[in-house]
């Protein structure tokens, strides 16, 4: 037997779906519908428009994998409909799951303007509110039919590219109708779904659930089945009471956020992202119109230039609703990038391109950094986000964590520095709210600063690949704007809601160091290339920008203003959060891999020419040092000549049919297996690994995540390893009292590596160029490093400075870091000895200790660096091919020698001719410490010709420096990220051509250098 409850509920299910949802468009014509497949990839409008359409019907199978169907919809208001509120419902063969995963569409009136974007939860084109009769319509539509990855199974799949999708028809047209629309059925539909969410959070025996069944009940008496228009009315007059019952005084405060979340590339390439942009974009400046209340926050800069760039006409109306104060340019960065991986300067130009997009073209600067879905956040962030002018950081990501529940939702995020950023986590826990009453009473129930805050926010509105907030949405928000048993629900700004937030709740909890995702640990190694075209470019561009600025100073060389704009932008889009870390189909990484290559063709010629400019000919080789510290006599950022200082390197074979390196300063066993069994550092007289332990020994793991493939390792994965320690050769490919390298090949299930040693003349540090052709699936390669370093914690590289990680897991927190990222270096330290490792191209890696027993007695701390990975999902070729990377150990490292020896390996010396005396044999600028790195020389972005200069302090301790320019100054003055005048860092005194100034541990300082002479 059922009680009321049950069948009510039950009685309201069928209702709703079978009478009153179909009552919505209660009666329908079909429309003239005709087609047209652009050849290869989108066209312009206009050709779309204008090609020769074929009639096709509703029922026909349509759209092979990535095509562009162009469909031309044509018919006439019926007479009889005069005075009815009218609407084309348009289903392209969607199904019921969530926007921007399946076939999508941007109607166009047939003078080519855009009207709005079509999807499963918005297939309504309005033709008018009380229409004449008689109307002639025509719309065309251009139709994506991306196929649908499932994201459920997480199995293989060939249709993440166009070249391996096929050509099988994806969907089939549903509906092509026009319709009249009955708004009070369409209202009551919102009343029935919200009162029915609301019964489902209440307590079982509570009086208001009673109250509300009850009112439900009357409802449906008073609606008639088969006279569901005529009786609508009626039917919402009973439930009138009971929706306008005020929320309680202590209500939770949900501040709602329209949003769309876009990847600007993912599970579709990048193409088609500048036009789920337009859609979704098209569908909000609409939706502003109509809702008067309704607020809509889109981030992104790169995403707004795509609008202005190819849909103008677009760009108009967001324009205008930005004027208007409710379509807000939020979070102030180029893209929602990945904030673990990109460098120091990578990092701040996402803001300074991003912050000035938004001032150039609206005149709005924003506090707010806006990331829900990046995969973790740098310690290193909070000074960045400060020195760009922000105040403020939203993600929700935090919340996907399998280990441990992060215990605010509004804090302090302190970074390495001591800088605290105002934080929030929507504690409705997506960035896809959809206003159901199951996330406003999730938001409500979890949050963790009830009695000290009243509010969150809610990102309001389909994303992922786009859609936005539907009038569905804002309706429900309408409803609950003052419900009795509901949070209330107000439209507001990101700004309103942070400002109310902090206002409110000035003194929260402090969370210090990074914001560790305990989820998609894989995305620190997937897509190899992918990586490494970024951490290439990062590093040209530095390089770029230092060679250029120094020729344009000395020589009056053309600075390329314009091309390293271009340039930057296009490195800070594929730091976007599912292209860096790997996570996007096979189509977007076989374009990244063609942009880097392209972007690294271009750096080049800029980097030759500002060389040229700087050596002019000569018969001299110099070398070109780029890298923050000298290297030899040749100074940070000049040319000069190569200098050979140490004793001469000396090789030879042992009797174990190894070989044995020795520079001086370093003592190197390679043994037959081609494993470093010896790393001896000759002056403090101590052995750098671990008794019985090999270095730089590959290991292969099996790595099949329970899910999300790309994303995700496992801890399960170590429980299987294999040690790579089979070879086929192992010989001295060269020797020379300036260096020796041993060449070593192994080949392991389908795949071969060949590493090659070196140690060099001078120099505290092993090199090792790994070469692997790989050939695995659902596998994680990893290089292996044992040290005999007692260490409780290690520094890992981030963005202007480094953090610690324990090398324990005494807590869960700790257990969960058994992935993390790193910059170019990991250090371990006992007191008065350390070693580091460093790299060219990798970010994942793990650190763990192991206490020795026995006459072995101490502790092992093993460094490993991971590789490559093999996941199949959503890329079935995942880093298939030949991968090459560069690391090193360097035995005896101080922390100073891990910043320097990182820098090394990722700015190697080039060697040009010229003369000697040429104008690049002194420094642009200088630093008179190795404790202050600079990471960034270049010329003023407004093109005044002024030189800037940033640096930090890279050690973690207090600095006194003196910067000194190598050219006539008339001024010094510091500056933001965006190069704005700020307050000196105290005490900051100039003299002549150098600033003399202390700081803090990690602290990021802009100089502006005013030239007093140009060339």
């Amino acid at each position: 037997m059922h009680d009321d409850r049950e069948l009510t509920e039950a009685r309201l299910r069928r209702v709703l779906e079978q009478r009153i949802r179909p009552a919505v468009y209660p009666a329908s014509v079909p429309l003239e519908v005709a087609a047209w497949v652009s050849p290869g990839e989108p066209v312009p409008v206009a050709e779309g428009l204008t090609a020769a359409h074929t009639p096709v019907a509703v029922g026909e199978r349509w759209g092979a994998p990535w095509d562009t169907t162009w469909f031309r919809v044509r018919g006439e208001v019926p007479p009889q409909w005069a005075g009815k509120t009218v609407e084309a419902v348009l289903d392209l063969g969607f199904d019921e799951g969530q926007p921007g995963f399946q076939c999508e569409a941007l109607v166009y009136t047939p003078d080519g303007t855009p009207v709005k974007g079509l999807n499963p939860r918005n297939q309504w084109v309005r033709v008018g509110t009380r229409v004449q009769g008689g109307e002639p319509v025509e719309w065309h539509l251009e139709a994506a039919s991306n196929p649908c990855l499932d994201l459920g199974s997480f199995l293989p799949t060939r249709l993440g590219d166009r070249h391996t999708a096929g050509t099988e028809p994806q969907y089939r047209l549903a509906r092509m109708d026009l319709a009249v629309f009955d708004p009070q059925v369409w209202e009551l539909v919102q009343d029935l779904e919200v009162l029915d969410e609301l019964m489902h959070e209440l307590p079982l025996d509570a009086e208001r659930r009673s109250r509300v069944r009850r009112a439900v009940g009357r409802s449906l008496d008073a609606l008639d089945p088969q006279d569901v228009n005529g009786t609508a009315p009626a039917a919402r007059r009973e439930l009138a009471d009971v929706l306008a019952s005020p929320a309680h005084a202590s209500a939770h405060r949900v501040s709602a956020v329209g949003h769309a979340h876009i990847d600007s590339a993912w599970l579709w390439p990048l193409r088609e992202t500048v036009r789920k942009v337009a859609r979704t974009a098209a569908n909000m400046t609409a939706l502003l119109e109509d809702s008067p209340e309704f607020v809509f926050a889109m981030s992104q800069a790169q995403q707004f230039a795509w609008i202005k760039e190819h849909r103008p006409e677009i760009y108009t109306k967001v324009k205008d609703a930005v004027r208007g104060g409710r379509l807000v340019p939020t979070g102030g960065m180029w893209v929602e990038s990945d904030t673990n991986m990109p460098g120091s300067e990578a990092m701040a130009r996402q803001f300074v391109h991003g912050k000035r997009f938004f001032l150039d073209e609206f005149g709005i600067e924003s506090d707010e950094v806006w990331l829900p879905d990046s995969f973790g956040f740098a310690a290193g962030l909070p000074q960045i986000i400060a020195a760009a002018g922000a105040k403020r950081l939203l993600t929700q990501k935090i919340s996907w964590s399998r280990t441990n529940s992060f215990p605010h939702h509004t804090f302090w995020w302190e970074g390495i520095d001591g800088t605290r950023i105002f934080t929030h986590f929507p504690p409705v826990d997506t960035y896809n709210c959809s206003m159901l009453g199951s996330e406003l009473a999730h938001a409500a129930r979890t949050f963790k600063e009830q009695g000290a805050a009243s509010g969150s926010l809610a990102p309001t509105g389909w994303g992922d690949g786009g859609g936005g907030t539907t009038r569905e949405m804002v309706a429900k928000a309408a409803r609950t704007h003052d419900l009795e048993g509901s949070p209330t629900v107000t439209w507001e700004t990101p700004e309103a809601f942070f400002t109310r937030a902090q206002d409110e709740y000035p003194d929260p909890a402090v969370w210090v160091g990074e914001l560790y995702l305990e989820l998609h640990r894989g995305t620190f190694t997937s897509q190899a290339q992918t990586k490494q075209g970024n951490r290439r470019s990062e590093h040209l561009l530095r390089e770029a920008e230092l060679w250029a600025a120094t020729a344009a100073v000395r020589t009056g060389f053309a600075y390329p203003y314009a091309r390293l704009d271009r340039i930057w932008k296009t490195v800070l889009l594929h730091q976007f959060h599912d292209i860096l870390p790997g996570s996007s189909i096979a189509w977007v990484h076989r374009e990244a891999r063609r942009t880097y290559a392209e972007v690294a063709r271009e750096l080049e010629s800029v980097i030759g020419s500002a060389l040229k400019a700087l050596a002019p000919s000569g018969d001299t080789e110099l070398l070109a040092n780029s890298a923050p510290h000298p290297r030899g006599t040749v100074a940070a950022g000049a040319l000069g000549a190569p200098a050979a200082d140490g004793a001469d390197v000396t090789s030879e074979p042992d009797a174990e049919g190894g070989f044995v390196l020795d520079n001086g300063l370093l003592r190197v066993r390679v043994d037959a297996r081609g494993l470093i069994v010896s790393a001896y550092d000759r002056e403090a007289g101590r052995e750098a690994l671990a008794p019985n332990a090999a270095g730089n020994l590959l290991q292969i793991h099996p790595d099949l995540p329970n899910e999300w493939d790309a994303w995700d390792v496992d801890a399960f994965y170590r429980n299987v390893v294999t040690d790579l320690d089979d070879v086929r050769e192992v010989r001295l490919e060269h020797t020379g009292t300036d260096s020796a390298t041993i060449r070593v090949s192994r080949s392991f299930g389908s795949s071969q590596a060949v590493q090659c040693l070196t140690l060099a003349r001078g120099q505290r540090r092993i090199d090792l160029e790994t070469e692997v052709d790989w050939h695995e699936t659902e596998k994680f390669l990893k290089v292996a490093f044992p040290l005999d370093i007692h260490a409780e914690r290690y520094a890992a590289e981030t963005q202007f400075g480094h953090l610690y990680r324990p090398t324990h897991t005494n807590t869960s927190w700790e257990a969960a870091k058994f992935e993390a990222c790193a910059h170019r270096f990991v250090h371990l330290e006992e007191p008065g000895w350390g070693a580091a490792v460093v790299n060219d191209s990798t970010y994942g890696h793990e650190v763990t200790r192991m206490v020795r027993a026995g006459a072995e007695r101490g502790t092992t701390t093993t460094v490993r660096l991971s590789l490559l990975r093999a996941p199949r999902f959503p890329d079935p070729e995942t880093d298939q091919g030949t991968h090459r990377f560069r690391y090193a150990l360097v035995p005896g490292a101080r922390l100073a020698d891990a910043v320097r020896e990182g820098h090394r390996v990722n700015l190697p010396e080039r060697r040009v001719p010229g003369a000697a005396d040429g104008p690049g044999t002194l420094p642009l600028v200088g630093v008179d410490t190795e404790q202050v790195v600079v990471t960034a020389v270049k010329l003023a972005d407004d093109a005044g010709g002024d030189v800037i200069v940033r640096f930090h302090e890279a050690h973690g301790g207090r600095a006194t420096a003196t910067v000194t320019a190598g050219f006539s100054v008339a001024g010094v003055t510091a500056v933001d990220l965006l190069e704005r005048p700020i307050d000196a860092p105290a005490p900051m005194t100039a003299e002549g051509n150098s600033v003399r100034l202390a700081l803090r541990p990690f602290q990021i300082v802009t100089l502006r250098f005013t030239r007093s002479n140009r060339v």
